[in-house]
């Protein structure tokens, strides 16, 4: 069956009126655009992702500017590995936290919390003088983009109609990474300043105060409006994101109103069947014991998951953390301008995925991209071999001040071009699909599900932050690169076998794939049905 109306906005349930979807879906297609109100929400959220980009990207050019200002020495590899864990480690802690906050006091609120942290964060690191000091700002910090890496696509996800939700969830990714672009060009413009590490973490602060006052512009998401009662407030904010889309707004907010009910009296139904099954452990609560025991969301929690945890054991987040570092140990003359090309790639990439992510399709451009990445870490490994052994001990030196000879002059090159093509790539693919994650979660499991995703996310960032430089050490580049290629390709092969393309479906139908099996080729079929129904 052909997709009409919202059946993808999270503010639209399961269960909904179909009737009412065909009324309005001629509408709401000719409107895809948005309108002003929904626009300036959108970006009005979205500097929580500025924040999440610089405060991770930030790190990279502190990392190599910092000399023996904290702690009267120089860093340590272990230095290094625990300033730059901590914060994705906290992050990991509060993005499961910040689910379950989101319903007890609102999507709003849990923003306007992180905001707080982001600046508590920014200011102790600025001002601290020792290296657990530093740990300890950017653990605040984390706790920040933990709950904002969470909060900040549900919020537009239940705000945005439901033609415009993957786009405009992808903004919040363009956020991001022009926040990590901000990040290095600030931190190349402060690397020659003395103590200027300090204005590159304190200067974070900045954007944080200004959506703490934007926040009072912001209204509260119609789902959790209608959920703590609230109709009235959730019609008004309804009737401001259709304006303009339809000639009557009266007619789509009432159904849409009417869908919300119906689903949160599904879900009670729902809760209540599951705490009097016998099956279910008294220890574990109802929702948690759905989404691990019934196959369907097991297997919606398996798909979220996995894309989670390749987006970073692929080694994509190693860049953002040790550019810098790297290009210093290759001898590049201003390594903080050259890692500035990283981030600036990723931006302009994630453009290309904002239009390609409703044309292409999830599935397919992570299997077109996922390959040219590995061929880019192959490359990057192979480049990595031809630099001359003495400057490759030059790696482990914490800021060697020699050149490299000639002859490894072009390796180093090689290695750039190689980063470059591989975050390109990742910037198109495996960047925004997987935060579309929300789409394959039924209602009822939806906030859970997409907090233990998240939380997935943060452990695997975890583990890259602590073993990057080890690995880079032990196995020496050539393998540490390698290694993640290897990822790459094991996880290629799991997203083709288990992962349904779910462009141009609803929420039902998405439902539907699972049901039963992983629901790959139904997918396929299904989008070929729909697009032959469009062309008709």
């Amino acid at each position: 069956m052909e997709p009409t109306h919202d059946d993808t906005a999270p503010d639209v349930p399961l269960i909904g009126d179909h009737e009412a979807d065909n009324r309005h879906a001629s509408s709401l297609l000719l409107s895809s655009s948005g309108n002003a109100f929904t626009w300036v929400l959108t970006i009005s959220a979205c500097v929580s992702g500025l924040l999440f980009g610089y405060d991770t990207g930030v790190i990279s050019g502190t990392l190599v500017s910092i000399g023996t200002d904290l702690s009267s020495r120089e860093l340590t590899n272990l230095d290094k590995g625990l300033i730059t864990s901590c914060t994705s480690f906290f992050a990991l802690v509060a993005s499961p936290i910040s689910g379950v906050l989101a319903d007890r006091v609102g999507r709003k609120h849990v923003i306007l919390f992180a905001d707080g942290l982001f600046t508590l964060g920014a200011l102790w690191q600025a001002f601290t003088s020792s290296v657990w000091g530093m740990i300890l700002g950017r653990s605040i910090v984390g706790l920040a983009i933990g709950g904002a890496s969470m909060i900040v696509p549900l919020y537009i996800s239940e705000l945005a109609p439901g033609h415009l939700r993957g786009r405009l969830v992808t903004v919040s990714l363009l956020f991001i990474t022009g926040g990590q672009v901000i990040a290095y060009v600030v931190g190349w413009a402060f690397s020659g300043t003395r103590g200027g590490w300090r204005w590159m973490v304190g200067l974070g602060a900045v954007p944080a105060i200004a959506q703490l006052v934007m926040l009072t512009l912001m209204p509260e998401t119609p789902r959790y409006l209608a959920r703590v009662q609230k109709e009235a407030e959730a019609r008004a904010v309804l009737s401001k994101v259709y304006r303009g889309m339809v000639p009557d707004t009266t007619g789509i907010v009432e159904d849409i109103i009417l869908a919300i009910r119906k689903e949160l009296l599904a879900e009670e139904e729902a809760h209540v069947q599951l705490k009097s099954s016998e099956s279910r452990s008294a220890l574990m609560p109802p929702v948690l014991h759905s989404l691990l025991f019934h196959p369907p969301h097991a297997r919606a929690l398996m798909i979220t998951c996995t894309l989670q945890g390749l987006q970073q054991l692929c080694g994509f987040n190693s860049l953002m953390y040790f550019s810098a570092t790297i290009f210093q140990r290759l001898h590049f003359s201003s390594p903080t301008l050259i890692a500035l090309s990283v981030a600036g790639s990723n931006f302009l990439f994630t453009l290309a995925a904002f239009s390609l992510i409703d044309r292409i399709g999830r599935r397919r451009i992570l299997l077109r991209t996922i390959p040219i990445m590995v061929v880019s870490l192959l490359l990057c490994a192979v480049a990595f071999s031809y630099v001359p052994k003495a400057s490759e001990d030059q790696l482990d030196a914490p800021t060697s001040k020699t050149e490299l000879p000639a002859d490894s002059r072009l390796p180093a090159v090689g290695i750039l071009c190689a980063l470059l093509l591989y975050v390109s790539t990742y910037a198109v693919g495996l960047g925004p699909v997987p935060w579309q994650q929300s789409e394959l979660f039924p209602l009822s499991v939806r906030s859970l599900g997409s907090s233990i995703a998240t939380a997935t996310n943060w452990g695997c960032n975890t583990i890259v932050g602590l073993t990057f430089l080890p690995m880079m050490e032990l196995l020496t580049p050539k393998w540490t690169f390698a290694c993640y290629a290897a990822v790459c390709v094991a996880g290629w092969v799991v997203i083709y076998h288990i992962y349904p393309e779910t462009m141009g479906l609803g929420l039902e139908e998405v439902a539907d794939l699972l049901k039963t099996g992983w629901g790959v080729r139904e997918s396929m079929e299904r989008l070929r049905i729909l697009k032959s129904r469009r062309l008709n």
